[in-house]
């Protein structure tokens, strides 16, 4: 059992009068972590799972009255799959208010339903976590030294963080088309306003290919043969699906800095793999850059978030094509990262935006060097 790194956060949370929320995408352990804080704080605990319809209609639009007839003497319920249940932020609420030695844990592999069903109710009565596949920081703690994950590098670029596959050794392409034929989209596509389904492939596939890079919703729509709203309509539903993530453009003092650029990553580089169908190893693959940046990125704020620090995130570009691909704004200062494959390519802080910006530190991020960035860094 690999442990998650906020099952501890958790643990220390519960029967503090709140409820807790863990988001995240299918398939990577929400019930297993449950199931595992329930084992470790040893109450029992009342399951409900919202893919069942009689348990959607026992929980939607509810009264304290009947949920305390339905919870009898349990002190724990879990609530899997909380974004399918009508109204189930008003039901937390009510428990949490009114059934006060209750705790509730929900979890929701998407956060499009059970985020605006739950934020506005649930305002100053819940903690809320993210759980994503994997991180290195997770399997470097199961291994007790870092030696193993630096060893499985290119195994990781290749196929990613998914419990499944990391279980499954020598199975992983297998595993990785399974999870994208029959989970990947299938909040997206149970959604009412889906209407798509061909779309919304194409344009992950789209964005796997400029992963790491600007992306213009001009070409995406002009690649999938429809319009700029939809793209942008279906490229949030698939970051609030934990499918990917967007990296704004920074700009503060430049005239020609891009305003409204953005990046999009893969939560999980075997996921954008398998979408493009390419596993090849890093030294056959002319994205390797891309795919490097993605990895890194990806696992920085795994790290960064599980670790509670907070900054604001951005990639830097002017419109001369200058361009810094990572920055965290926090304490005041802009830490500018350039993440390259090669650890003996030459790489040099933008004169310009070290002058306009005097408040910054600087540092390039390889293949040798990484493990400081995305596990070992603790420097706030």
């Amino acid at each position: 059992m690999i442990k998650r790194a906020i099952e501890e956060q958790i643990i220390q949370n519960l029967f503090k009068g709140k409820a807790v929320i863990i988001y995240g995408p299918r398939q990577v352990g929400k019930t297993t972590l449950v199931k595992e804080i329930t084992q470790q704080i040893n109450i029992p605990a009342l399951w409900f799972n919202g893919d069942e319809a009689d348990i959607r209609n026992e929980l939607a639009d509810s009264n304290a009255t009947r949920l305390k007839a339905l919870f009898g003497n349990y002190k724990l319920v879990v609530i899997d799959e909380a974004q399918k249940i009508h109204n189930i932020g008003n039901t937390i609420k009510i428990i949490t208010d009114t059934i006060k030695d209750v705790q509730v844990i929900a979890t929701g592999s998407s956060s499009f339903e059970l985020a605006n069903q739950v934020n506005e109710p649930l305002t100053g009565r819940k903690y809320e976590y993210h759980l994503y596949p994997f991180s290195t920081g997770e399997l470097i703690q199961q291994h007790g030294h870092f030696l193993p994950e630096k060893r499985l590098l290119q195994h990781r670029l290749q196929y990613g963080f998914y419990p499944e596959v990391i279980n499954n050794p020598g199975r992983e392409i297998e595993t990785l088309k399974l999870i994208t034929n029959s989970y990947l989209y299938k909040d997206i596509l149970s959604y009412q306003q889906i209407r798509k389904p061909q779309l919304v492939e194409k344009l992950v596939q789209a964005l796997a290919l400029q992963a790491g890079h600007e992306v213009s919703y001009n070409e995406l729509a002009r690649l999938c043969g429809t319009d700029n709203v939809t793209i942008e309509k279906y490229v949030a539903y698939l970051e609030q699906a934990f499918v990917i993530f967007r990296l704004p453009a920074f700009s503060r003092n430049l005239r020609n800095e891009l305003k409204k650029a953005r990046k999009i990553y893969f939560w999980d580089t075997g996921i954008r793999n398998a979408v493009i169908n390419n596993f090849n190893a890093p030294a056959l693959r002319p994205d390797i850059g891309a795919l490097w940046e993605n990895f890194i990125v990806a696992e920085r704020l795994k790290y960064n978030g599980y670790r509670n620090h907070y900054s604001n995130n951005f990639f830097w570009r002017t419109t001369t094509g200058a361009e810094i691909d990572y920055l965290e704004d926090y304490s005041g200062i802009l830490h500018a990262y350039e993440i390259k494959w090669n650890a003996h390519a030459k790489v040099k802080l933008n004169a310009n935006f070290a002058a306009t910006y005097p408040q910054h530190q600087f540092e390039k991020i390889n293949n040798e060097n990484y493990m400081d960035f995305i596990y070992a860094a603790d420097t706030r």
